[in-house]
């Protein structure tokens, strides 16, 4: 093994991950066959197999699974030592790691965009995961800063609330129930609908928003793709509980339509998240004091809220100050 690279044990981490090698590459930003190549260079320095494949699934090996181990310990000492050279550097010098859910990465690119401008010589490290995979790397110390919409419960991480987070129900335009003020989710639940899969955000929120009537829903589709749910839509096969801020393109261009339906729009927030303890490198303090003093302006200039979500944005800040707040963090 004394010949194995660090960008190896990388690409190895991300295969036995992802369990898929084409996902690696995408996530890596690599081909699928310079993935291959990384992983039968490493397989022959450790002098043994390190995934078997069954069927269409890859599994890994015993002695893949014992890597794996020893390869998190080596990824995060770099990454630990990169990060206090990275102190001796300030912001200017530094590189931002970052994940975000997918609903996210509609509006954070902008904002990096912004928060870049302001900071010549940031280098920008932007990962895109579900959930599930999102707390994993936070738990692995694999990424810096999390946005997610649903933060985890546990004590070992810091959840800060910095934007709005409005969920509504979308529509064709030509859809019966458009012109209906009012909506009642009993009548609402009728209509066949697309979702997202279970264990994303967004079908969390949808099943915490419709309480009871989730169980009723007339389900036709169910899907991980947001920007497939939404084609769906508009070609007519139902509606959806989406954000707000994933449909701003389709309901400027009139494609789709958000129905006014009892007690929507949903709003719940945005968070950044972080592992508590974590001793965050310069750049990425930087970008935590910009996100939480500026995030909810430029993502309303990056992502208009419909008139209904905004309407509701309002009135929870109105209500929000004039009460005092003892937390960062409201339960979603």
């Amino acid at each position: 093994m004394r010949h194995a690279t660090l960008r190896q044990l990388k690409v190895f981490e991300a295969v036995a991950r992802l369990s898929s090698y084409s996902r690696a590459a995408e996530e890596l930003h690599l081909t699928q066959p310079a993935v291959s190549t990384q992983i039968r260079k490493l397989e022959g320095h450790a002098g043994l197999p390190l995934f078997e494949q069954l069927g269409k699934k890859i599994f890994l090996t015993a002695a893949g699974t014992e890597l794996l181990h020893h390869g998190h310990l080596i990824i995060q000492q770099f990454e630990q030592a990169e990060a206090a050279m990275t102190h001796f550097k300030g912001v200017a010098g530094g590189r931002l790691n970052i994940d975000v859910i997918s609903a996210g990465d509609y509006f954070l690119p902008s904002v990096l965009v912004e928060f870049a401008r302001r900071h010549e010589g940031v280098k920008l490290n932007l990962s895109v995961h579900s959930r599930a995979e999102l707390l994993t790397r936070l738990a692995d110390n694999l990424t810096d800063l999390a946005v997610m919409v649903r933060p985890p419960e546990d004590a070992d991480t810091l959840a800060e609330a910095f934007a709005p987070h409005p969920y509504v129900i979308v529509a064709p335009r030509d859809h019966a129930l458009v012109r209906e003020r009012g909506i009642a989710l009993a009548r609402l639940v009728r209509e066949p609908f697309i979702l997202r899969e279970p264990g994303s955000d967004t079908r969390h929120a949808m099943t915490e928003t419709l309480g009871r009537h989730a169980a009723q829903l007339n389900v036709v589709l169910e899907v991980k793709s947001t920007e497939t749910i939404k084609q769906a839509v508009i070609a007519g096969m139902g509606v959806a509980f989406l954000s707000a801020h994933t449909v701003s393109r389709e309901l400027r261009d009139a494609s789709l339509v958000v129905l006014d339906v009892q007690g929507f729009p949903r709003l719940l927030n945005w968070y950044l998240v972080t592992r508590r303890n974590k001793r965050l490198p310069p750049v990425a303090q930087a970008f935590r004091a910009f996100l939480l003093s500026e995030g909810a302006e430029l993502l309303a200039r990056v992502v208009p809220l419909p008139k209904a979500a905004a309407q509701a944005k309002r009135s929870v800040s109105r209500a929000a100050s004039a009460r005092p707040s003892t937390r960062r963090r409201t339960p979603a």
